[in-house]
């Protein structure tokens, strides 16, 4: 598809990619990528609320990423999906999006809910994958693009590529600054010189190395002079809790919600984390990163950046389904590779 000639009005293009953290992150490029060739057009995005702090970015050359950002409540509908509330919020936001005159919407998630919210766009054009992570969404397609890609920045920016008729190669966008989350991270780490961040969730527990594990890699970095912080979600979160209580004093947890997690991560001096978001968000922001992988594929889902150590043993095979118990050839890393990996990464204290 031909990119809109000079004397026709900007291309308004709308993107869908609701969540989760990594998923979005690895998004941004394609669109950053979009932003640099059509710097006229106006970009939308429909993305889950609280994903939503992610999305103010700009590019290298300093222009925004998104012109309008759609809230879409996943939690809410979730846990009411039948309530009257439920509907009329779904109106609405039709109603929001047909406001905004989409000439083209592009599914860069492959679900049927994405699928379903991009086509309350009514654009005329609607593209994705033509082998969607979630086969039925495709029905809403009007553009199916072929995938050759590995890895999933290079297919978002295979499928928005073809949808806008331009090549497009990843770029990585800037992500803004919150002025508050600055300050408050001014307050942790205040006495702190040199820090890493430690993160142990995974979205399912087959992706999850043992809490019992990072706690080890928090004892064997901090006597090496290193103050190793734990990311929590909240006083309830459980994983960071063990990491915590394993570590025997070598680890302080910290509870931050995601713009005060990426102000923690812009001064850490190594993430370290299984396949889930803060570590992506971590190489986005350009902190070096060990990543702990098992049943996912780094070639496809590995973090976008240069700075990285990825662990995964031969043993490990390639599997999404949600199994509670950590998979079998993750258990394979051990804490020493950690450990090693790390000091790779960290430069060496005076």
């Amino acid at each position: 598809m031909p990119a809109p000639s000079p004397d026709k009005s900007p291309l308004r293009v709308l993107i869908v990619r609701i969540g989760a953290m990594g998923d979005v992150l690895h998004a941004m490029p394609a669109v950053a990528a979009l932003r640099e060739k059509m710097p006229e057009a106006h970009i939308g995005w429909a993305i889950e609320t609280r994903w939503a702090s992610l999305l103010p970015a700009r590019t290298a050359q300093g222009s925004v990423l998104v012109d309008h950002i759609h809230n879409v409540p996943v939690r809410e509908w979730k846990a009411s999906p039948l309530n009257f509330a439920t509907v009329l919020s779904i109106l609405a936001l039709r109603r929001e999006l047909r406001k905004e005159k989409y000439d083209l919407v592009v599914d860069l998630q492959g679900t049927i809910r994405s699928s379903f919210i991009g086509r309350l766009a009514a654009a005329a054009r609607f593209a994705g994958s033509a082998t969607p992570w979630e086969t039925p969404a495709r029905i809403f397609y009007s553009q199916k693009v072929a995938i050759q890609q590995t890895h999933v920045v290079d297919q978002a920016c295979q499928i928005l590529g073809a949808a806008v008729g331009l090549k497009l190669t990843p770029a990585m966008p800037i992500l803004e600054k919150n002025a508050a989350a600055e300050a408050w991270c001014d307050g942790v780490v205040k006495d702190i010189s040199r820090f890493v961040l430690l993160s142990a969730g995974g979205g399912w527990g087959a992706k999850c190395w043992p809490p019992e594990r990072y706690g080890a890699v928090a004892v064997g970095l901090q006597q090496r002079g290193y103050t190793v912080l734990v990311a929590a979600a909240n006083d309830r979160d459980e994983l960071a809790q063990r990491v915590v209580a394993a570590s025997d004093g070598s680890a302080q947890g910290v509870i931050c919600n995601l713009p005060q997690l990426a102000a923690l991560l812009r001064r850490a001096a190594l993430c370290v984390a299984g396949d889930t978001g803060p570590l992506h968000l971590a190489a986005a922001l350009g902190t070096p990163v060990v990543g702990i992988y098992g049943p996912t594929d780094p070639a496809r889902n590995g973090p976008f950046t240069q700075k990285k150590l990825i662990l995964r043993s031969l043993e490990s095979t390639t599997d999404h389904s949600r199994h509670a118990e950590a998979e079998a050839g993750l258990l394979h890393i051990s804490v020493e590779d950690v450990i090693h990996s790390g000091l790779e990464l960290l430069e060496p204290i005076p």
